[in-house]
């Protein structure tokens, strides 16, 4: 990121930056017809579910002064706003697990006080939404998004890793109440009786379990052995949602006798009952609050304004990765400014704000990158075919696919074109005369190894799920039917569907591996530090972060001042750059934090039995079909579950073909 200095800067630059393409935007969009609607309705379930879940469990937190009415409405407010006006498309907005932690806090503390008390607690978020609001419209003047790159990986994961801990917490805490009778409801029901509550628990443990087992299974579905690639893919991208509702079918097959309360379902006032129109006219209580609490709003806003600012630019910055290989700038500065401008509208509505998410915007860049991916490759094996046919030379046949991709990229650069094209060059150009390249040659399977990736940088599908989340609260009374045992089900999801690229987590693992079996990690794909930090160090480093984590999960359990969570990632900083290059070689500090996922290809296990040598794997390639080369399937290799690439290269050491499996060397 550039270095700008002198305030308005960074802003002006990114506003002429996105401006000369701001009409594309829209053109490349319509230009690729129904296909956009694919990557939409994909990021549409990503965005609708976790919000349909955080808004239960923001109703329960705050005893419904605000619920999934108020969740859904944000994000499809902010939504709308950033696909249209927003520097960067690609970013995906929506209210996020750390707004649900810090409205909590503030409701806690606002129950509290007389002064405040439940009436006024909405009014005070809207003072703390306004200071919020002026804090980050400061930051984006003073070019504040330079700082960005100080927030290291060491910063992201742990972050990362405590959202997990705190949805599994989450869902524990909500299949346990399960078992209990709500705060504030009238014991003596029927349903609230022990033989009920005992039969709503136990369904709760089956439902969310449930939920969890398949949610994971169809997660993986593009790996799956059988089905055609299109059921695998289709499966990967709507499995979730689709086990939302076959669960949420099947809690409806309970009989008749069994009390209608059981199992509990999500509760939300509907959009157009007297419960979710008091927020719209918070303004006019904001008036009703205290000077004092005020002007102390400005201490919750200065942990929520950071807080943002961090998760904003993370998400943005994993929506644009290189290896995305985008043609339009990026606009940080910009992007910061508008966040401040919609936290200012939410919180003058009585809505939670809305900030970039995880991993929903670099889910969108990749589901764009699969739709600009097949556009090119079927022109692309299409004028290839054509050459061939026409007994065009090798050369000609190469210049032709060049041609095309040329005219369907975005503003390329030549020399990067060429570059990005050169293995595709040395495959078509393999043989040493014209026959030789067209028999060794197939632009059907050829293609998909060497073609770049490529994102349909648009607006219209971000714009399109927005409009579908504000859609969704107008099918609430169907959305009541999903039990909250689904929900708690979803949240143990999210977590541990989180933990697979993460290298911390990782890292603790590796703790666990005996050293007589760590050539074990090697055969499979590893991160790079496996082989490049000594184990000592990978543990020191490890434990360092659990310590941390530890630290900062303790802080959101303190009753006041665990609104200051934020706080020990912000001090990160200065310990990242400070303490630790002092208990690390600045070597293995680099592979441990490193900026980018590096990860080495397994080595392959040397067998030390002449007829497994000589024995060559059976050679399926001539069997494939167009249909095993699916686009999506590549991509899902490519990434990890955060949705940052990975950057897989061949070990350095090629001493250690020879010292990973040390019992085969006779």
């Amino acid at each position: 990121m550039e270095n700008t200095r002198g305030p308005f800067k960074g802003i002006i630059k990114d506003i002429k930056g996105r401006r000369a393409c701001y009409k594309h935007d829209w053109v490349s969009a319509f230009g690729s017809g129904f296909r956009i609607l694919a990557p939409t309705t994909y990021i549409f379930f990503a965005s609708a579910l976790p919000v349909i879940a955080f808004g239960e469990q923001l109703s329960r937190d705050t005893d419904g002064a605000l619920s999934t009415v108020e969740t859904l409405a944000s994000t499809a407010i902010c939504g709308i706003i950033h696909s249209i006006f927003g520097g960067q498309p690609l970013l995906i907005v929506g209210v996020a697990e750390p707004t649900i932690i810090m409205y909590t806090y503030l409701y806690n503390f606002s129950k509290g006080r007389p002064e405040l008390g439940t009436d006024l607690y909405l009014a005070w978020t809207s003072w703390v939404c306004v200071w919020t609001a002026l804090l980050l419209i400061l930051l984006a003047i003073f070019n504040a998004c330079t700082i960005i790159t100080r927030f290291t990986r060491i910063a992201g994961e742990l972050f990362g890793m405590l959202i997990t801990v705190l949805f599994l917490q989450e869902a524990i805490k909500g299949v346990v109440s399960e078992f209990s009778i709500p705060k504030g409801e009238n014991p003596t029901l029927e349903k609230y009786q022990f033989t009920w509550l005992y039969t709503n628990g136990l369904l709760a443990v089956i439902f969310s379990f449930g939920l969890l087992f398949t949610a994971l299974k169809t997660r993986k579905a593009r790996s799956w052995r059988y089905g055609t690639c299109c059921l695998r893919g289709f499966i990967a991208d709507y499995g979730v949602p689709l086990m939302v509702l076959c669960w949420t079918a099947l809690s409806s097959t309970i009989p008749g006798k069994v009390d209608s309360g059981v199992p509990r379902r999500l509760f939300c006032p509907l959009l157009w009952e007297p419960a979710s129109l008091h927020h719209w006219t918070v303004i006019k209580d904001m008036g009703k609050v205290p000077i004092m609490y005020i002007f102390a709003a400005f201490i919750p806003a200065l942990m929520v304004a950071g807080l943002y600012f961090f998760d904003h630019s993370v998400a943005s910055q994993m929506a644009q990765q290189k290896e995305f290989n985008l043609k339009k700038r990026s606009a940080y500065h910009y992007d910061i400014l508008l966040l401040g401008v919609m936290t200012l509208i939410c919180g003058l509505l009585g809505l939670p704000p809305s900030n970039g998410v995880l991993p929903q915007s670099p889910m969108h860049a990749k589901s764009l990158s699969v739709l600009k991916r097949q556009l090119i490759r079927k022109k692309m094996v299409k004028s290839a075919k054509e050459g061939m046919l026409q007994q065009a030379s090798n050369s000609e046949i190469y210049s032709r696919m060049q041609t095309v991709f040329k005219e369907m990229d975005a503003s390329p650069a030549p020399n990067s074109v060429d570059k990005e094209l050169k293995d595709l060059k040395e495959a078509v150009m393999k043989g040493h005369g014209a026959e030789d390249a067209k028999e060794n040659f197939d632009p059907e399977k050829d293609i998909d190894a060497y073609l770049p990736v490529r994102v349909n940088e648009q607006r219209l599908s971000n714009l399109l799920q927005s409009f579908l989340v504000g859609l969704s609260m107008c099918v609430l009374p169907v959305i009541k039917m999903i039990p909250t045992s689904v929900l708690w089900g979803y949240f143990a999801y999210m977590a541990i569907d989180s933990l697979p690229g993460s290298q911390f987590w990782e890292r603790m693992l590796l703790l666990f591996v005996t050293p007589s079996r760590r050539y074990k990690v090697l055969e499979g794909d590893h991160a790079s530090f496996v082989e490049l930090v000594p184990f000592k160090s990978i543990m020191k480093f490890t434990v360092f972060q659990f310590v941390y984590l530890l630290v900062c999960f303790g802080v959101t359990w303190i009753p006041i001042a665990g609104i200051l969570f934020p706080l020990p990632f912000f001090l990160l900083i200065s310990i990242r750059e400070h303490i630790l290059p002092k208990l690390f070689q600045p070597e293995h500090l680099r592979e441990l934090d490193a900026a980018e996922y590096e990860e080495f290809a397994g080595a392959p296990r040397r067998s030390s039995s002449p007829r497994l040598k000589e024995r060559e794997p059976p050679d399926f390639r001539s069997e494939m079909t167009e249909d095993d080369f699916y686009d999506a399937e590549i991509l899902d290799e490519m990434t990890t579950n955060r949705g940052e690439l990975k950057l897989r290269t061949v070990s350095v050491k090629e001493e250690r073909l020879y010292q990973v499996h040390p019992e085969d060397n006779v």
